[in-house]
């Protein structure tokens, strides 16, 4: 059932809608929540896919059904529509609003209706991409402060990677760090490349949560076993930046095992025919983050490898 969770009346006689869809048993009671967020920001489509995948599954087999699914496939409706991060206009990231005020302007409204609706979920996943220069494999980004809640809950996601964050590197006016403080454990994925659907991955993830949803008795029907994730604080991530402005060709692939002195790319120019920098690993590690976009300015990010 689609349901409207926020409605603002924009200029030129237009409507802006946040909508959910929530699938419940038919007949039945239902048991457990969980809640399925994505589009807080608008470049980032990953989820748009892992959305339409998750109801189709369900819809396929909806005898399955113990519990209530809540899909929201576009909490940031505006940046989707203009391919924009933030909210066009305002020139805000909207997962720097939460909780948000419902008394005080459209974007604090909208994102105040978004928590409240969340809240009673037994379980939110929150579903971003990386930004077009980067592609990450499938991870759980988690604050240390509910680490011991959340770990066990992001271990059923079937994703490759936990990375759990240090306190003072969590801003607290996410999304996550809200529903968290109000118990509702939250998870944060992030996976694939901005403006792209990777389809392995998002099917990846799709497995995970139906897997999660099982374990909580939301889904009886079968699902796929889940890999086991490497977990990983913080201290043990190395992260390798452009010396200098060019062209950066991979020569690595991604989520691979790394030596140190392994080369991971060249930074060539195009002009002189020269390579103006090669990068390479200085540690022994797994490279889980690497460049998608070839053109680097001194100091853009290459690479992230958590170091063994």
């Amino acid at each position: 059932m689609i349901e409207t969770i926020a409605k603002v009346e924009l200029p030129v006689d237009e409507t802006l809608y946040i909508r959910k869809n929530r699938i419940k048993p038919l007949g039945e009671d239902c048991g457990k929540r969980i809640s399925i967020v994505t589009g807080i920001h608008g470049d980032e489509l990953e989820g748009q896919y892992v959305a339409f995948a998750l109801q189709e599954r369900i819809q396929q087999n909806i005898e399955h059904l113990k519990g209530t699914v809540d899909v929201y496939p576009g909490m940031n409706p505006l940046g989707i529509d203009s391919i924009t991060r933030g909210i066009p206009a305002f020139d805000l990231d909207m997962n720097r609003l939460f909780p948000g005020n419902e008394e005080g302007d459209m974007t604090e409204y909208l994102a105040s209706k978004i928590v409240k609706d969340l809240e009673g979920s037994d379980v939110c996943v929150d579903i971003h991409a990386s930004n077009i220069y980067l592609e990450e494999i499938p991870q759980i980004r988690i604050n240390e402060l509910h680490a011991k809640e959340l770990v066990p809950l992001a271990k059923k996601l079937n994703v490759d990677y936990i990375w759990v964050h240090a306190a003072s590197t969590v801003l607290e006016s996410t999304l996550a760090y809200t529903m968290n403080s109000r118990n509702v454990p939250t998870l944060v994925v992030e996976m694939g490349v901005g403006m792209r659907i990777t389809r392995k991955y998002c099917e990846q993830l799709v497995d995970g949560i139906f897997y999660l949803m099982h374990e909580m008795g939301i889904w009886t029907g079968e699902v796929a076993p889940v890999r086991e994730p490497i977990v990983s604080q913080d201290g043990k991530v190395c992260f390798l930046n452009a010396n200098m402005s060019g062209i950066f060709v991979s020569e690595t692939k991604h989520w691979m095992d790394l030596k140190k002195s392994d080369l991971i790319g060249k930074i060539i120019d195009p002009l002189e025919g020269k390579v103006l920098d090669e990068i390479v690993s200085p540690v022994d590690g797994i490279l889980f983050t690497l460049r998608e976009y070839p053109v680097v300015d001194e100091g853009s990010l290459i690479a992230r490898i958590l170091e063994q």
